[in-house]
């Protein structure tokens, strides 16, 4: 039978141009207008940050993009830009497949969620971040570095389970709605203390992480202990950490104790992602006002002077502490606008580990009595 490819044989820009889709001048044209989307999470366009799949117009326009980093809520955006430019409805479709190295075993990024002092919401906003990032095409897996007080079981609704053995090193981690997760707490009593003097909790905190069987993740979410004592400096020096992410609330007592894991973050290298306003201000239902409780915008303010992104400021909300409570995530149909919140932020934190590159080496920290 008369094949066309040996008529070409041997010529490599021949063969390339068989390759070549049909509709190539709408996939150029597509390609090209990718460039040209703006958002603050693609604020240099899409080409760089994605590879288009395909592009059919045999019953509409379709077009396929894998992503190279979480952002996959950011679609219908993508969908309706190149509708306008088009002049025609585009169904886009988007995956994520991220294009970095595993940087520790089987996972890609390492991100720390940390405050300075405790009660800020740290453990809840990294429970939800986890959860965003997943809804934005992630594989992701969250960790409980907070040895003394274990939040992440509670907040997953795992309090009652117990880990499995893969085999006599490692353990398998637990799972929620497909988030891969492991804590201290899912070992101990949920009434046990921790009694363990600094050295002991940060080599258990090494174990879990490094004999616990990660599947391969995207991103894994840890969730530090409040201050700057061993633990974190654990962490920063024996692990690969792409970055931090720090929680406040807006008051000047805890931006204080932010500003100190900032710095310690900045003394052993670890970018630092972004800042979480929590606690911003609370919406009341009945009269529809807002009171700034905990005094207003200092988180943005703080982010601000030290030059990270605001990543969003998350209002007193029962939503959140019901569905924390509860163990389950915070429901799309419960309330759109704390979803979103989460969203953006997720996608923000995943933007910024692309675009200014991931990395941070360990640093050997020598303290001394000097």
């Amino acid at each position: 039978m008369f094949n066309i490819k040996n008529l070409f044989r041997g010529s490599k820009a021949a063969e390339k141009a068989l390759k070549k889709p049909h509709n190539s001048d709408l996939f150029e044209q597509i390609n090209s207008l990718l460039c040209d989307y703006r958002s603050d999470v693609f604020p240099v366009g899409l080409q760089q940050a994605c590879s288009l799949v395909s592009v059919d117009d045999v019953d509409g326009v379709k077009v396929a993009l894998t992503l190279h980093f979480a952002a996959t809520t950011e679609q219908p955006a993508i969908a309706a830009f190149l509708s306008e430019q088009l002049q025609k409805p585009v169904h886009v479709s988007v995956q994520v497949q991220l294009l970095e190295p595993f940087r520790h075993s089987t996972i890609k990024h390492i991100i720390l969620v940390a405050s300075g002092k405790g009660g800020v919401g740290k453990s809840t906003s990294a429970v939800n971040l986890a959860h965003a990032l997943k809804q934005n095409g992630a594989a992701v897996g969250v960790l409980d570095a907070d040895i003394y007080g274990p939040s992440i079981p509670l907040l997953l609704g795992l309090e009652d389970q117990k880990p499995q053995a893969k085999d006599d090193k490692t353990l398998l981690p637990m799972s929620k709605n497909g988030l891969a997760a492991q804590s201290i707490g899912f070992l101990l009593g949920k009434e046990d203390a921790t009694v363990w003097r600094g050295p002991m909790a940060s080599t258990a905190l090494m174990q879990l992480l490094n004999e616990t069987a990660w599947p391969e993740l995207d991103y894994l979410i840890v969730d530090m202990p409040p201050g700057t004592g061993d633990i974190q400096l654990t962490m920063s020096q024996k692990i690969p950490a792409s970055g931090a992410v720090i929680v406040t609330t807006p008051q000047d007592l805890a931006l204080a104790d932010a500003n100190k894991g900032i710095d310690m973050f900045n003394k052993v290298k670890v970018p630092i992602l972004g800042l979480l306003e929590n606690m911003s201000y609370f919406h009341c239902q009945h009269c529809n006002g807002i009171n700034h409780v905990f005094g207003e915008d200092g988180g943005k303010a703080l982010a601000q002077r030290i030059d990270v992104p605001l990543l969003g400021q998350v209002p007193l909300a029962h939503a959140i502490r019901e569905s924390g409570e509860a163990g389950e995530f915070i429901s799309h149909n419960a309330d759109k606008a704390l979803v979103a919140i989460y969203n953006r932020a997720a996608k923000l934190i995943a933007s910024h580990l692309f675009y200014q590159g991931s990395g941070s080496n360990p640093v050997e920290i020598i303290i001394t009595d000097d």
